[in-house]
């Protein structure tokens, strides 16, 4: 879809529509600015994430009482149960699109594409779009509050400085983390 917004306005396939008004960064900026939000990320992973998860408790379980017990992803006990090739291909493939496909489609959209072509100017551009971004993840509603407060930072500062990568390696960053914190639990 995206590069066929890219045919429509440039007249060939490209992310042109997406990168639309891009800065480049020097690659030292882009890693220090990128750190300093994964920590602060990781902190709120650490201090907000539970707290979130101890107010949705209840409203998690009653969904998930309804559902096939798959749909649980950390319902390590259950992932256990099966054999070991399953779970080593399941986290292979769990990080490729965790940690790269996933994130990089994400923030092209909703970073570049979203962020280029939403008319409204200022400061709450950023914030409408992280929230949009977060609610897109309907498959985790019960981490809302904590994806707005980790992404709002790292997108606002993307939007000021007009560079996308910022938010790309940010999310790659995130999801990482998240990622091994799973084949560890998984696997271990």
């Amino acid at each position: 879809m995206l590069l066929y917004a890219g045919k429509k306005e440039t007249g060939v396939y490209s992310f042109g529509s997406v990168l639309r008004g891009q800065v480049k960064m020097p690659a030292w900026q882009v890693l220090i600015i990128v750190l300093a939000f994964v920590g602060i990320a990781g902190l709120l992973s650490a201090f907000v994430a539970p707290i979130e998860n101890r107010i949705f408790a209840d409203a998690r379980t009653a969904l998930l009482n309804h559902l096939p017990i798959g749909f649980d992803w950390t319902n390590y006990e259950y992932l256990k149960s099966f054999s070991r090739p399953i779970l080593i291909s399941t986290c292979l493939y769990y990080g490729i699109f965790n940690v790269l496909i996933g994130p990089i489609t994400e923030e092209l959209y909703f970073r570049g594409y979203l962020t280029s072509h939403y008319k409204m100017q200022g400061t709450i551009k950023p914030v409408l779009i992280t929230i949009l971004f977060s609610l897109y993840h309907f498959w985790l509603p019960f981490n809302n509050i904590f994806r707005i407060l980790a992404f709002l930072p790292v997108a606002y500062i993307s939007y000021k400085k007009k560079n996308i990568s910022l938010s790309i390696y940010f999310h790659c960053g995130c999801n990482l983390f998240s990622t091994i914190a799973f084949t560890l639990a998984v696997l271990g």
